[in-house]
């Protein structure tokens, strides 16, 4: 069964630290972009970054700066780094997987001031 599983959420103060996994199964992910979203409560489901199939990377003007991704194909894994965390990063953090068109379940990324 196809699936993308996001991990490594959690709390942390303003300016901290947290590492994003995302990892697939049933699919052929060497052949997918990945993307990253969020959504805050009450708010639409935002744009963060992609990590391309030949590990380019973009963001979101929101984030640049502050955010790395990578990815490790062996472990069909995308990891999203994120660094000098805002308040305003609070979210629940999605992938999503391109040419297979797979969503994972989202992990919460909460930032305390």
């Amino acid at each position: 069964q196809a699936q993308l599983v996001e991990s490594g959420g959690g709390l942390v103060q303003a300016g901290g630290s947290l590492r994003l996994s995302c990892v697939a199964s049933g699919i052929i992910f060497s052949l997918n972009d990945i993307k990253w979203y969020r959504q805050a409560p009450g708010k639409q489901r935002e744009f963060v970054g992609i990590v391309s199939t030949d590990g380019d990377t973009t963001f979101s003007d929101s984030v640049k700066g502050r955010f790395a991704a990578s990815r490790d194909n062996p472990k069909s894994t995308v990891y999203l780094q994120m660094n000098s965390l805002k308040p305003e990063d609070t979210a629940l953090y999605y992938c999503y997987a391109v040419r297979s068109s797979i969503w994972g379940q989202g992990t919460q990324v909460t930032v305390a001031s």
